[in-house]
């Protein structure tokens, strides 16, 4: 199986001096392609430092991020832009939908940006998906928070992305809500090959990964299979 992106030796510091506090503490991690990945730990274990470095959202102190083949760490900012928009889909706990904009405008936005049409069959696809062809001419005040959601899981899918950082998608939403995106999200990998990293508090939101990372104090502390929702519920409370 590819790995689709590959972390080696990951550190990251902020501040200097006595007042630097070390966010991660040289992480070696993969994540292969077509899969779910939750990344889980308590406050202030990294896990958020994580993702932005894999996503090129932020730059390690040391070590290096490969990404569908590319060397992340020796971007500069103009190419880690670009391959962001090429590469890579986001999905946030607050939507980050533009409000001026209907349902349909918001899940275009990526193809926009970057200049491109739109696969049609591609895009109906999507849309039958997530259960918004009703509301596509909607702006985001007039949708509840789930189907919000749902635009946002639309538009990180609509160009085809090597992969999807999800970050805290359900932190905002209902259960009723959470478990429809979950389902997308698990769709998206089952049906369509996505590979999805998916940092999470939640351990029902975890529990529908193929795999379970856990941080504490800037390291990997488990690896392995996420189980059922008791079964992360345990494992976060001995990690504390």
């Amino acid at each position: 199986m590819t790995d689709l992106v590959h972390a080696a030796q990951i550190t990251r510091t902020f501040g200097t001096g006595e007042a630097s506090v070390q966010a991660l503490t040289g992480i070696d991690v993969s994540f292969p392609a077509g899969k779910l990945t939750a990344i889980m730990g308590p406050s202030g274990s990294g896990k958020s430092t994580l993702m932005h470095i894999l996503a090129g959202l932020d730059r390690p102190t040391t070590g290096t991020v490969t990404l569908d083949g590319v060397d992340l760490t020796k971007l500069n900012d103009a190419a880690l832009t670009n391959l962001r928009r090429d590469k890579v889909g986001f999905i946030f706990q607050s939507f980050n939908l533009l409000p001026v904009l209907d349902a349909r405008e918001n899940i275009l936005l990526p193809l926009s940006i970057a200049g491109k049409q739109p696969d049609q069959a591609w895009l109906d696809t999507l849309i039958d998906t997530v259960g918004l062809r009703e509301r596509l001419t909607h702006r985001p005040s007039q949708l509840s928070g789930g189907q919000q959601q749902r635009v946002a899981v639309a538009r990180a899918l609509a160009a085809r992305p090597a992969v999807v950082f999800a970050d805290e998608p359900t932190g905002n939403l209902d259960s009723k809500a959470s478990a429809e995106v979950l389902r997308l999200l698990r769709q998206a990998v089952d049906e369509f090959g996505q590979t999805v990293i998916m940092v999470t508090h939640d351990a029902g939101a975890a529990s529908v990964a193929d795999r379970l990372l856990v941080l504490a104090d800037g390291d990997i502390v488990h690896d392995g299979a996420a189980g059922s929702t008791d079964d992360v519920f345990d494992l976060m409370r001995k990690v504390g």
